[in-house]
């Protein structure tokens, strides 16, 4: 089993570029964080695709990156529509303790080979679709993280404009994008999306240290406001009026059943895109054991206590407001104070920052990266993103049902089979091995040459596993495919990984131990 190469002089590898020094700087870390061996092709790398030299996030680094993706607006209707889908509540919690269950299992298998090697989610990808076969995966996430951004940015700018109009109200016309406005969105939308455009491109821009601290803020941030607003509204409503039920107990017995699986298979698609590409953090854990820990505590324990607050502040809305409220932008701006309006609003803002960074951001960086390691540096890689997801105009997208619809049944189709390759190849046909150095090699002896750099059993199980689970995407009007469309991710990891073993043990040459160690 391999380990993350240790400190050491950085050499050039012996073809890199005049300059390749100040091409970028390593994610968060100074030049020389990715460790470059001779021999590695600068096709491969750059500094910031490279091995670790240091790793140094704590258990908590990574449950702070955890609560940053669970503590924003997504997460808080994600969670409230659980308790709305007519189940009782201890139901509910069965079904939302075994979904966080299997993300939290599958989290730590991802973590384990980017922990062991140092080096992030597309990089890791070459050990199974050969060195530029793994652009398949990268560029597929790339995308798909691209539209997420925009939607978030655009989720973060409406809690934005909630404060500015209740702080100026002269400003209204300029939120309606029939007086003001071009495609599609407000004059005001448009501002305050540039501002947090901007403000998250500032933080990615500092790099991987500086979100480290910036995510370390945002998810406990969060826990604060929801502790005062709930207080506030079981002041206002009493502890009698907290009903864990958001609406009417419609299925019990074995007819609960379905609804629950639903609910387990809703958790786990809310948590792929981040599960898929979690080797781009896990990479930075100064140990296995401190990123399980994390995830542990980052995961099951605090999906859980979040749960639970949300439930509470949502269900006290009703008695309060008159009507069931489960976005907290729309509570806090019901409150009638401007101070605790503002401090609300801006603190889901900025969570929901904390969330795009590290789910949207980051990995299209390194995906991008790894298509071209000289021309294109992780920061250029994040930029690319940033700019894709303004071009695509994703407040048109979040405002259609039907896009949204295709998105994420679209989306759990095609993470599942990219994770059910990795995993497959990762712990069935190589039993944890990997040959650290021969992923930046294009040596046709080498490990991941397969043929011309593209290794076809990966590339073809995805492909098979991808169009058997977009079947009930597409035919939605087929026998019982309204129920079977929510489980695609399910669906696409499963073929995959049982077509990738099928067909790739045959191609995935494993070579005797010593070799395997990578010095």
């Amino acid at each position: 089993m391999t380990e993350a190469p240790h400190a050491q002089e950085r050499l050039r590898p012996p073809h890199a570029t005049a300059g390749h020094d100040d091409l970028v700087e390593a994610a968060g870390a100074p030049i020389g964080g990715g460790l470059i061996k001779p021999g590695y092709d600068p096709r491969l790398t750059n500094e910031d695709l490279a091995p670790l030299r240091k790793q140094s996030w704590s258990s908590y680094n990574i449950f702070a990156f955890w609560m940053s993706d669970v503590h924003s607006v997504g997460g808080y209707v994600t969670a409230g529509s659980l308790f709305a889908l007519g189940l009782n509540s201890w139901q509910v919690l069965i079904a939302l303790l075994i979904g966080i269950g299997i993300v939290n299992f599958f989290c730590n298998l991802v973590a384990k080979p980017s922990q062991l090697t140092g080096v992030p989610y597309p990089v890791i990808c070459r050990s199974v679709f050969g060195v530029f076969g793994a652009n398949v995966p990268a560029i597929i996430r790339g995308l798909i993280a691209v539209a997420w951004y925009g939607i978030q940015t655009y989720l973060a700018s409406s809690a934005l404009n909630i404060v500015l109009l209740k702080l100026f109200p002269a400003l209204m016309p300029y939120a309606d994008v029939n007086q003001h406005g071009f495609a599609g969105l407000s004059t005001m939308g448009w501002g305050t999306y540039a501002v947090l455009w901007v403000m998250q491109a500032a933080v990615f821009w500092t790099g991987m240290e500086s979100i480290r601290r910036f995510i370390d803020f945002c998810g406990p941030a969060v826990y604060v406001v929801m502790f005062l607003l709930a207080g506030y509204l079981i002041h206002r409503a009493g502890w009698g009026a907290i009903d864990l039920n958001l609406g009417e107990v419609k299925y019990t017995g074995w007819a609960a059943v379905p609804v629950m699986l639903g609910a387990i298979a809703l958790v786990v698609s809310y948590f792929s895109g981040p599960m898929l590409n979690f080797g781009d953090f896990s990479r930075y854990g100064k140990s296995f054991a401190a990123v399980k820990k994390g995830n542990f505590l980052g995961l099951p324990v605090n999906f859980l206590v979040f749960s639970i607050l949300v439930v509470v502040t949502a269900s006290l809305t009703l008695p309060i407001f008159g009507q069931l409220i489960t976005d907290p932008v729309d509570t806090v701006a019901r409150i009638d104070s401007v101070f605790a309006i503002v401090l609300g609003a801006l603190t889901f803002a900025i969570a929901t920052v904390g969330i795009n960074i590290v789910a949207n951001f980051i990995s299209p960086a390194f995906d991008f990266s790894n298509v071209n390691p000289q021309k294109i540096s992780w920061r250029a890689g994040g930029m690319i993103a940033a700019v894709g997801s303004v071009l695509i105009t994703p407040w048109n997208l979040y405002n259609n049902p039907e896009v949204i619809h295709y998105t994420l049944e679209t989306l759990g189709a095609f993470i599942g089979p990219l994770f059910g390759v990795l995993i497959a190849d990762f712990y069935l046909v190589r039993k944890q091995h990997v040959v650290v150095d021969d992923l930046f090699s294009i040596s046709p002896t080498g490990s991941y040459w397969y043929k011309g750099g593209y290794h076809p059993a990966a590339i073809i199980a995805t492909g098979i596993a991808a169009a058997i689970a977009m079947v009930p995407v597409l035919w939605t009007g087929g026998p019982g495919m309204k129920t079977v469309v929510q489980y695609t991710w399910f669906i696409g990891m499963l073929v995959g990984l049982l077509v990738y073993l099928a067909i790739g043990r045959r191609s995935a040459v494993v070579r005797p131990e010593p070799a395997e160690v990578a010095s």
